[in-house]
């Protein structure tokens, strides 16, 4: 299954780094498990950036789903430049989309994915309405 990232959608962060020799496989490229440690990264330090600091006895951002569609393999050595967008904010909800592309190859992306996020009351593990200064980062 393909999900594509859809044209209506806001940048929020970006950033680069290199591809690390442990980040690939026994195959010479990047093992697919960590593209999705690409792109969490990149959500946390937007979300800390923005001053989202969850609290476990408080509320904040947990992924309900993710998914990443693979292009071009990204191999050591290589530097990376993700970009991270948010779209669709909904009661509880917001979408995440990030794209990576080699610094050598601009706007050629090598990977895509997303994920749901959802606001919840950490110590009630329960969905709760976005704050608002939330709803504002994330309204395209």
């Amino acid at each position: 299954m393909r999900i594509e990232i859809p044209e209506h959608k806001k940048l929020v962060h970006e950033m680069r780094f290199p591809v690390r020799w442990g980040d690939m496989d026994a195959m010479g490229h990047v093992n697919n498990t960590v593209y999705f440690r690409y792109l969490e990264t990149a959500r946390i330090d937007w979300m800390v950036a923005a001053g989202c600091n969850p609290d476990p006895a408080g509320q904040g951002p947990v992924i309900v789903n993710a998914f990443c569609n693979f292009y071009q393999q990204l191999q050591y050595p290589d530097e990376v430049l993700l970009k991270l967008y948010v779209s669709d904010p909904g009661r509880t909800t917001f979408e995440t989309w990030g794209t990576m592309e080699r610094i050598a190859a601009p706007g050629v992306v090598c990977a895509a994915g997303g994920a749901t996020t959802i606001w919840v009351d950490f110590p009630r593990q329960k969905a709760m309405d976005l704050p608002g200064w939330m709803r504002a980062l994330v309204t395209p």
